[in-house]
């Protein structure tokens, strides 16, 4: 097995960190009034957002762990549920330039999923 690159063990930990930590934050301000008021203006319903919601923070923990594991579709699955998060906030945001610091982030962070050492790293776990 290769070497895991410093690059994929910061973000993979940044993933759970971040991860756990929104579960919690998240699940604290489920009745919160303006975090209900902000949500009620998306076209989407509540309850699909909040199933959306934690399925993305559950995908982010378990990417995160599969990635230090070496596991190429952990970084295919976060980079792809990303981007289509992405696509849905942005269609349906009521404050859509809130979504630009995350915007930033993953772009970053797919950045460095796909550097040619971390393609190496992730072409040499896979099962042959």
């Amino acid at each position: 097995m290769s070497k895991r690159p410093k690059s994929i063990t910061v973000v993979s930990w940044i993933l759970i960190i971040l991860g756990a930590i929104s579960l919690v934050t998240s699940t604290i301000t489920l009745n919160n009034p303006m975090a209900q008021e902000l949500m009620a203006k998306s076209p989407i319903p509540v309850n699909i957002q909040y199933i959306m919601m934690y399925v993305g923070l559950l995908i982010m923990l378990v990417c995160g762990v599969a990635m230090l594991k070496g596991k190429n579709w952990a970084r295919l699955l976060y980079v792809g549920w990303s981007a289509i998060g992405f696509v849905i906030g942005i269609a349906t945001s009521p404050i859509k330039t809130a979504m630009i610091p995350g915007l930033v982030v993953f772009l970053i962070i797919a950045f460095f999923l796909f550097r040619p050492k971390a393609n190496e790293y992730f072409k040499a776990t896979q099962v042959v």
